[in-house]
């Protein structure tokens, strides 16, 4: 089982949008959309204590289920149906305070990597992402890869190996969405700390916001036990075009 997701927002298109995509990222992940009222008309904007309730009992396994929502009365909505689970379920629960779409995306990569509840709540809680990525600062240089202004690490090395290398982007689309999440998920599974252009290589909405494009250089560095391993994968995904048009 892995952490289910669900999507609240007033417009029931949206949240089937997100949904969609979303699901791109991953396709184990339950993910539930409760967009829109309840009467069936599509085109109403508002929200369902039903269909969020419903959604919740959809979504939840074992490992419990992170909610997302977009403006102020959705998030009433959800906290008025969290009020009134029973308090097993509701410990299971999780509202998120984050952007709808990148936050669901987030959540949905690191949920397929079998993360827990916890994790999945602060990867769509911290999910970022900027047309101009400068904009990102510290969460780049600081905060999401753990090193300095100066590029070094700010802490003790990790134990294991050492490893870097440099990669051209050969696919028409570069590192857009769908790569992202794959490598992200793929890099969550080995026993390494990787950078990608000096962000966290994990993280699907670090990679996005770097905006490489076909041509653009992935600098990939790695350490750990598995180092080699993740620059391997870096190396194959990217020389492989991930498997688009070049």
């Amino acid at each position: 089982m892995t952490v289910g997701l669900v999507i609240v927002s007033h417009s029931e298109k949206i949240a089937v949008g997100v949904v969609d995509l979303a699901a791109q990222m991953a396709p184990d992940v339950v993910i539930v959309a409760a967009g829109g009222t309840d009467d069936g008309d599509g085109a109403r904007i508002g929200t369902s204590f039903e269909r969020v309730q419903a959604g919740i009992e959809q979504a939840m396994g074992d490992d419990g289920v992170v909610v997302l929502t977009d403006l102020g009365s959705a998030v009433m909505t959800a906290e008025s149906v969290l009020e009134f689970l029973e308090p097993e379920v509701r410990a299971a629960v999780r509202l998120a305070e984050a952007a709808v779409v990148e936050g669901a995306v987030a959540a949905a990569v690191q949920a397929q990597g079998g993360a827990p509840l916890e994790e999945v709540l602060r990867a769509a809680e911290s999910a970022v992402v900027s047309l101009r990525p400068e904009e990102l600062q510290p969460f780049v240089s600081g905060a999401a890869t753990g090193r300095g202004e100066d590029g070094t690490s700010g802490g003790p090395a990790p134990d294991g190996p050492q490893v870097s290398g440099s990669f051209t982007l050969p696919n028409r689309m570069g590192l857009h969405a769908r790569p992202a999440a794959v490598l992200a998920a793929a890099l969550l599974e080995l026993d390494a700390e990787v950078t990608l252009n000096g962000v966290d290589a994990t993280s699907v909405m670090m990679l996005m916001s770097l905006g490489l494009g076909q041509g653009e250089t992935a600098r990939v560095e790695a350490s750990g036990p598995d180092a080699q391993r993740a620059l391997d994968l870096v190396r194959e995904s990217v020389e492989s075009g991930f498997g688009e048009p070049t």
